[in-house]
């Protein structure tokens, strides 16, 4: 029986907090023994003890392998896993934050092994916390009102999407189509989940495996994080000269929407009252998705809020990425080359 190669990459930098469940996790696996899996750590030179931990646990898994990402962003981090190993027959993605169920790498396998038409699977975003504000993004980032319909943070049945977390892919989908675009610090996995899609893979969800996510722990981290993805939203379409899903589209309009408001009652006072209007709707559907979900005022008080931040920030570094890559023509600025960790 001939021995299949799994490669995980997990790209890393200043996880102490998580790597080593993240690691046991993996190992932990229900894998034929067919399989043999190599893990790859490609971190960004941690000076927070990460880099100890890894060497510690090197000592019992002896596939476990430890790899300098200089560069420190995250597809550096990708590809330099990818090129460890390039006699690998599978590469599964993994972030530090991520926990895998125990079935998680033996049903991507089954799925990529059975349907030929399926280039990448993953599964569901389980969201974790280590403080009270993480746990209210956790819920927050939980529901459709939050992340937007049809996104895979939120998908409940198995089928076939744009996008996953933690992606398993033949090794050969990178031969096809190439790596990981480098330019990309954020959505350079949407980026090339799109060039999936436009080369005629699947993208599969499986509703039947997960993944413990542990998210931002303060209101800071979360607002710059989702600015980010707005931003960087708008290179890769600009890369593509396409919107790769409608959905993006949503939060940049919103806020548009917030900034062009009190303009219109100077155009007719009518205007700008059906304006109020819509603002109140959005404010009735924060406050009803709120009160589904938060136990307790004070919880209800700081949810509230979430919803907003993540809408406004994705949206404000959406029209940034507009200004910045459509109208002026810029490469992206320095300061959005830094994660928000």
């Amino acid at each position: 029986m001939n021995t299949i190669k799994l490669s995980v990459i997990i790209p890393c930098r200043n996880e102490s907090i998580y790597i080593e469940e993240c690691i046991h996790a993996i190992y932990a696996s229900q894998i034929s023994d067919q399989v043999q899996i190599s893990v790859f750590i490609v971190d960004g030179m941690s000076d927070d003890g990460t880099r100890e931990k890894i060497h510690s646990l090197q000592a019992t898994y002896e596939t476990l392998k430890l790899i300098d990402n200089t560069r420190q962003l995250t597809p550096y981090a990708f590809n330099l896993g990818i090129y460890a190993d390039m006699a690998a027959d599978y590469i599964q993605i993994v972030g530090a934050r991520h926990i895998l169920s125990p079935n998680y790498l033996s049903e991507c396998l089954n799925q990529l092994q059975t349907d030929s038409a399926t280039w990448c699977v993953g599964g569901k975003i389980v969201n974790q916390y280590i403080n009270k504000t993480g746990e209210h993004i956790a819920k927050a980032m939980s529901t459709s009102f939050g992340m937007g319909l049809g996104n895979f943070r939120t998908l409940n049945e198995s089928g076939y999407t744009d996008t996953v977390t933690s992606p398993m892919y033949p090794m050969w989908v990178f031969e096809k189509i190439g790596y990981f675009d480098e330019e990309l610090v954020r959505n350079q996995d949407d980026d090339f989940n799109y060039r999936v899609s436009k080369n005629g893979g699947k993208i599969f969800f499986h509703a039947g495996i997960h993944l413990k996510y542990y998210v931002r722990g303060n209101l800071k981290q979360l607002w710059k994080q989702f600015m980010q993805y707005g931003y960087w939203k708008v290179y890769v379409n600009k890369k593509h000269k396409a919107v790769t899903t409608l959905r993006q589209l949503v939060p940049p309009l919103f806020v548009l929407f917030l900034i062009l408001l009190p303009f219109s009652f100077l155009v007719h006072p009518l205007i700008g009252m059906i304006g109020l209007g819509f603002l109140g709707l959005y404010v009735l559907l924060d406050l009803l998705v709120t009160t589904k979900i938060a136990e307790g005022v004070s919880e209800f008080n700081k949810i509230l809020i979430i919803f907003p931040i993540l809408h406004i920030s994705y949206g404000w570094g959406y029209l940034k990425g507009i200004a910045a890559f459509l109208i002026a023509n810029k490469k992206p600025g320095d300061k959005y080359k830094k994660m928000s960790r």
